[in-house]
């Protein structure tokens, strides 16, 4: 990325962030345009702490103070929409449940959809006005459904935060309306669970890439349409966007954390405590192009099959054994990942018994000679171990053959 230096050039104040900023765009001009530019500077941002990180292998690709502990204001709603989406997919709440606002949820302020006290929305509406319009009221309303109250629901956030190693991330609200020194996360931390987000629940994509939509109020007053607007610009200003959750308040500044998917990578840049509105646009754009000129994705479906594996001792003699998954590795040292080279590590033999989904053996991937990563290789089957009668049985079957 351009860098310079007030030292340089001689310049200040105004004049200084305008030619750094003209710099930085025209970089991210030349990026859009020109996709197959190869860009390997640094890249130069205006936030005080930022990461960037490739999804799928979880590995650091960027980062700038990203430990740092930071007030995050309405990106503490990815924890929300974690957990919601975590009792969607384990089929303890539907998207047609009724979610009826109450008094305090209601009185929230900041970003909301003015919920009344008393009124009912789908649980599918309540996940557009959280996720596309950063809604403090319908947060509040999804927490006392789900957990009772919104500080068990924050109980839980904060179990999960534990959970993923989130070191640096305390929660008091469900939806970053407090400015309270005890509610704090980092970049890293706000890329973990957005990560999890985004890999475990892709279903979200359904919602962070509305631009706008409405929606109904159904009250005693009768009804009333509310135009849902996505407060993630970046939607219109960088094609690859995918989501996922903006903020912003006056200790907070503003913050976010952006996804992409470009050449089947998938992204995620976290901007805190960007200077100005428009800047942590500019910040995520930056990182993202940035990412993708230096990432090269390797990927093995490990499809093929293993031939069984011999037995002994067992009332079976072969046990099939398959790959526990695909393998992933993210190149950003500009390395031919033609040369990456896959050895499978196998006994000739195992002594019963043996349990299904134990580790058998692994696959070992080599670039350089140097290992770069391993998929576990489990037996698909149990063998239990022989007993007299089973060898009985055995020799009367050679027999029969």
């Amino acid at each position: 990325m351009f860098q310079i230096t007030k030292q340089d050039k001689g310049l200040t104040g105004k004049a200084y962030r305008f030619f750094a900023l003209w710099l930085n765009l025209t970089f991210v001009i030349s990026a859009c345009l020109f996709p197959g530019l190869v860009v390997d500077a640094e890249p130069s941002i205006t936030a005080p702490s930022a990461i960037l990180v490739e999804a799928s292998t979880g590995q650091v690709i960027y980062e700038l103070n990203a430990t740092e502990r930071r007030c995050p204001a309405s990106i503490t709603k990815i924890m929300t929409l974690l957990l919601i989406f975590e009792q969607l997919d384990e089929g303890k709440i539907s998207l047609t449940d009724s979610v009826t606002t109450s008094e305090y949820a209601s009185s929230m302020g900041g970003s909301q959809v003015y919920l009344a006290a008393g009124e009912s929305q789908d649980l599918n509406t309540m996940l557009k006005c959280i996720t596309v319009a950063s809604a403090n009221d319908a947060s509040v309303a999804v927490a006392e459904y789900i957990a009772g109250s919104e500080q068990a629901f924050v109980d839980r956030m904060n179990e999960k935060a534990a959970e993923l190693g989130m070191a640096d991330t305390h929660f008091e609200d469900c939806c970053g309306l407090t400015e309270s020194d005890n509610h704090y996360t980092s970049a890293r931390d706000v890329a973990i669970m957005s990560r999890e987000l985004i890999t475990k629940h892709p279903g979200i994509f359904n919602y962070s890439q509305i631009w706008m939509e409405d929606f109904t109020h159904e009250t005693r007053q009768g009804s009333s349409t509310f135009t849902l607007s996505n407060t993630n610009k970046l939607l219109k200003q960088y094609e690859w966007t995918t989501g996922l959750k903006t903020g912003s308040m006056s200790k907070a500044k503003y913050c976010i954390s952006a996804t992409a998917h470009r050449n089947d990578i998938d992204l995620i840049a976290v901007v805190m405590g960007a200077p100005e509105p428009k800047s942590r646009f500019q910040d995520a754009m930056v990182l993202l192009n940035y990412g993708y000129s230096v990432s090269n994705l390797y990927m093995d479906s490990n499809q093929e099959e293993i031939p069984d594996l011999k037995i002994e001792g067992g009332v079976e003699d072969y046990a099939a054994v398959d790959f526990e998954g695909e393998f992933r590795f993210l190149d950003i040292e500009g390395n031919s990942l033609e040369e990456i080279e896959k050895k499978l590590e196998l006994p000739e033999s195992v002594h019963a018994p043996i349990s299904k989904g134990e580790i058998a053996g692994y696959a070992r991937y080599y670039l350089n000679g140097t290992e770069i990563g391993n998929v576990p290789i489990l037996f698909a089957v149990s063998v239990e171990k022989a007993d007299y009668l089973d060898y009985l049985k055995k020799i009367f079957g050679y027999f029969l053959l």
